[in-house]
């Protein structure tokens, strides 16, 4: 039953970011072993600058590469916790950093693009995926703690309350149509990333 409960909730996660080309199957789920802490996040000390065109395109793909890079990583540690497996103390540490440099990739993202004057057209597409990349992560992040606070988790009446409007609150801006607006834009501009667009389809 609680297996079940956490299988609909990534579901919903899931369906809800629409997210439809990424085909997550068993096979493509590496072992918590096999997983590196990828050593590239997005980084700018810039502030009160006027971004060019081109480098306004390197930090997006910058953002979103390391973004997908970081959540491929920390997948297989979501099946663990799902599977209700418990995890060494280095793996949790492992873990820890993997959720750090998520928080910490959005935030210099979201203040880089905030304290800078970016090129026309540039301004509302990257608050977008700014909000959209930002929305999943803290909403997976919500979840996750939802769960650690289970006293008792091989009962089932130890299964949280799920307050289902918190959850959709967090999910604002995070759907298929603010998907679709995004991928335009990359295409339009000719960004390819790990995340959306070409890269993401061949790959």
């Amino acid at each position: 039953m609680r297996k079940l409960f956490f299988s609909f909730l990534i579901l919903f996660i899931l369906s809800a970011c629409s997210r439809g080309e990424m085909d997550i199957t068993e096979d493509k789920v590496l072992s918590i072993q096999d997983v590196e802490v990828p050593d590239h996040i997005f980084t700018s000390e810039k502030q009160n600058n006027v971004i060019n065109e081109e480098e306004i395109k390197l930090s997006i793909k910058s953002y979103l590469d390391s973004s997908e890079e970081l959540l491929n990583a920390g997948e297989p540690f979501q099946e663990a916790i799902y599977d209700e497996k418990e995890l060494t103390k280095e793996e949790l540490e492992k873990l820890d950093k993997i959720n750090k440099l998520t928080k910490e990739n959005d935030e210099n993202f979201s203040n880089y693009i905030s304290n800078n004057t970016l090129p026309e057209g540039y301004q509302e597409e990257s608050k977008r995926i700014s909000r959209y990349i930002t929305g999943v992560n803290e909403t997976l992040h919500a979840i996750d703690e939802m769960f650690d606070n289970v006293t008792n988790p091989a009962s089932e009446e130890a299964l949280p309350k799920v307050n289902i409007k918190s959850i959709m609150d967090k999910f604002d801006g995070v759907n298929g149509k603010e998907q679709k607006k995004i991928e335009d834009f990359l295409n339009k501009k000719n960004i390819d990333t790990k995340a959306f667009g070409r890269e993401q389809k061949e790959g």
